[in-house]
């Protein structure tokens, strides 16, 4: 299947969403392209979301400026900060006017800074639609097209739902909206993030920033994989005897790391949740409640048994490097919104979480769709589809026959043995980051000349694909994180436990085969003022 578009974008969650929109209404012609389908995959579909809704109050958003920035380490930048706020204002207000049911407080005000996951993606697709955006369900994304002078011209992958035949699409620019890793680890929604347009991207040159920002885990019962942490606001910790820990709330998140890591249990209960807000909890996340009642379990009153789930860069910071404030990376063609984009910009070295990674979504993705559409309308004629160039290599065009995907699985396991348990990321230490480079080395140089599916393998390609993904993605946080020589935000090094005075900066992190970090030469710009550094 062959198709053209003046902007193709890559990936169907809230940012994809927006990105088409924002083309859309800039006139262009527009293709959207899901590994899953638009409106049910992803990490926001499935929950609550808060959001960085702020009223247009700019006492009110400077402080909040300040309290991010300082949260952040300072590595954000307040001009950005400031956009996505007067953004976010303004995508949140028109989704009201489109129908979105706010819900209301006592004096009947609505409260918009939070959306439900299922209806607000079932009204952002339907947005899309009637924008006239053509709709690719199940047709994940395996590589980029590029015409002889390297820029971005369209991409190509597979058609899930038709016998994994190939589709390619022709545009003047894409939108890559795929979100970030979360290395399989079947985190509530995460499973089709894996990384792959940072992967499609760096083929062609493109940098990543704060990359080292990505040991993020998520608490969730020991039986399931829902890692809203909202809910652990309210929680106190327990050991396997029923005893305190003795520190609650999120600040409990390091000494629940630690015991788990040492192979004991730990128990949580939302016991210090107000009896009056413990119906509403129920009712703004109901996916977190629902397999506790099954298995007889009040929440509220009866103990339950956590472990950590590693959600990597979706609630971590790390992603493209954006060259301008359309969201441009660093290739000619290609436009990054929401998680596959670096997020240090408004969150620095903190997890954007469930708030700054929504508004995010919906700023970053409304900016991309928009330049992509800018960028489309200044191209002359594109070459024909035979004159450009797939830049698909590791995990698509083997040295050999392929493999098959009991391979593919094993190699999908020794990644995920250097990067999902506790004593390899959370506790990052140089003497460990360096051993799991020395291992993970040889991994991606396997991707790179063995790894992929033998033809008319569909299924195996696909995941041979993500693999490779996974594994370039390991190799950039590592390399960014031992490069990091001190601990800050949710970068945590062992030997280095303090932040260094001379290290407020970002890291750029580029390359495949030889991974080079370097300084960003782009300072971060604070908001300044009294108490503010």
């Amino acid at each position: 299947m062959r198709l053209d578009a003046d902007v193709l974008v890559l990936g169907g969650g809230p940012a994809g969403a927006w990105a088409a929109l924002g083309a859309a209404e800039a006139g262009a012609s527009v293709v959207l392209a899901d590994k899953g389908y638009l409106g049910t995959s992803g990490a926001a579909a499935g929950g609550g979301n808060n959001l960085w809704y702020l009223p247009p109050d700019p006492g009110l958003r400077a402080a909040a400026i300040a309290g991010r920035q300082r949260l952040g380490g300072l590595l954000t930048d307040v001009d950005w900060m400031a956009r996505v706020q007067e953004e976010t204002f303004r995508q949140v207000n028109r989704l009201a006017s489109w129908g979105y049911p706010f819900p209301r407080d006592a004096s009947g005000q609505e409260r918009r800074s939070s959306l439900q996951g299922p209806e607000y993606m079932r009204r952002m697709r339907r947005r899309v639609h009637r924008g006239g955006v053509r709709i690719l369900d199940h047709h994940p994304a395996l590589e980029l097209l590029a015409d002889e002078a390297g820029v971005v011209t369209g991409a190509a992958g597979l058609r899930r739902q038709e016998g994994f035949a190939r589709w390619e699409v022709r545009a003047g620019a894409v939108v890559l909206a795929t979100g970030g890793c979360a290395f399989l680890s079947r985190a509530f929604g995460l499973n089709v993030d894996t990384g792959d347009g940072h992967l499609m991207a760096a083929e062609l040159g493109a940098e990543l920033s704060g990359m080292e920002f990505s040991a993020v885990y998520g608490a969730s019962p020991e039986f399931g994989n829902h890692t809203k942490g909202l809910m652990m606001q309210y929680a106190t910790y327990y050991d396997e005897r029923g005893r305190p820990l003795g520190t609650a709330g999120p600040a409990g998140r390091d000494l629940l790391a630690r015991r788990l890591a040492a192979g004991e249990r730990v128990f949580a209960r939302l016991d210090r949740a107000p009896a009056a807000l413990r119906e509403a909890m129920r009712r703004s996340q109901p996916n977190y409640f629902l397999p506790m009642e099954k298995a007889g379990i009040d929440v509220f009153t009866q103990p339950y048994p956590l472990r950590l789930v590693l959600e990597g860069t979706v609630r971590g910071t790390g992603g493209l490097r954006l060259s301008g404030e359309d969201c441009a990376t660093t290739v000619p063609g290609l436009y990054a919104a929401g998680d596959v984009a670096t997020r240090e910009l408004v969150t620095g070295a903190a997890s954007g979480g469930g708030s700054l990674n929504g508004a995010w979504a919906i700023s970053s993705g409304t900016w991309a769709g928009a330049g992509a559409a800018r960028f489309a309308g200044t191209r002359g004629p594109l070459p024909p589809p035979g004159a450009l160039r797939p830049a698909g290599r590791a995990g698509m065009r083997p040295g050999g026959p392929g493999v098959g995907r009991a391979e593919v699985d094993a190699f999908v396991a020794a990644v995920q043995e250097r990067v999902l348990p506790l004593r390899h990321n959370y506790f990052r230490t140089a003497e460990g980051l360096t051993e799991s480079l020395r291992l993970l080395d040889p991994l991606w140089e396997q991707a790179r000349d063995r790894l992929g599916a033998a033809p008319g393998d569909g299924r195996t390609a696909l995941r041979a694909r993500e693999a490779a993904a996974l594994a370039a993605h390991a190799r950039w946080m590592y390399r960014s994180a031992l490069a990091r020589a001190e601990s800050r935000g949710v970068h945590r090094r062992e030997d280095r436990p303090a932040a260094g005075p001379g290290l407020a900066h970002r890291l750029l992190v580029s390359g495949l085969d030889r991974v080079a970090v370097r300084r960003d030469p782009v300072a971060p710009r604070l908001l300044t003022g009294a108490g503010v550094p």
